[in-house]
């Protein structure tokens, strides 16, 4: 795929009364797959070490009939201050109209302080399948089969 190659998918976009001042979601480069979500605060909001509030962000969307928006953290503010989406991947399903909100966590030793305008998160527009479950009584074998939650191990086997 060529740059700016992506799909584009039109996306309705209301500001709130209380991010009416805020800029909407955007792209921070030509391939970026997730735009910045603002926190619509009227004053700081501070987490301490362990706290998690629900951050609005001035917006509501209308997404097309078979698409949904994953919210998801900003490495940067996870690695450098371990403030992270607490339901990450949060799913946005084609239907709500409701305020996006970001409910957020800090996991790291310092109190954070949410303020206005701030990039807490990002959000993507991924198209949705719908499956359809088909009961059997087994399923093919495979070389993994019902090994998990770290049954291949923690290196690649090469040696380093």
């Amino acid at each position: 795929m060529t740059p700016n190659a992506a799909r584009e998918v039109h996306i309705k976009v209301q500001r709130l009364p209380h991010g009416a001042d805020l800029d909407l979601p955007a792209l921070a480069t030509p391939d970026s797959a997730g735009a910045d979500l603002l926190a619509a605060v009227s004053e700081p909001v501070v987490l301490e070490p362990g706290a998690r509030a629900l951050i609005p962000t001035g917006i509501a969307i209308q997404l097309p009939a078979e698409f949904e928006a994953q919210v998801r953290p900003r490495s940067g503010l996870a690695i450098k201050n371990g403030v992270t989406v607490l339901n990450s991947p949060g799913t946005i399903d084609a239907d709500y109209r409701g305020e996006i909100r970001v409910a957020l966590i800090n996991l790291g030793a310092d109190a954070f302080a949410v303020t206005r305008g701030m990039r807490i998160a990002q959000i993507v527009i991924a198209p949705v399948n719908r499956p359809i479950w088909d009961e059997v009584g087994s399923l093919d074998e495979s070389e993994r089969g019902a090994g998990g939650f770290g049954s291949t191990g923690t290196h690649s086997g090469k040696e380093v």
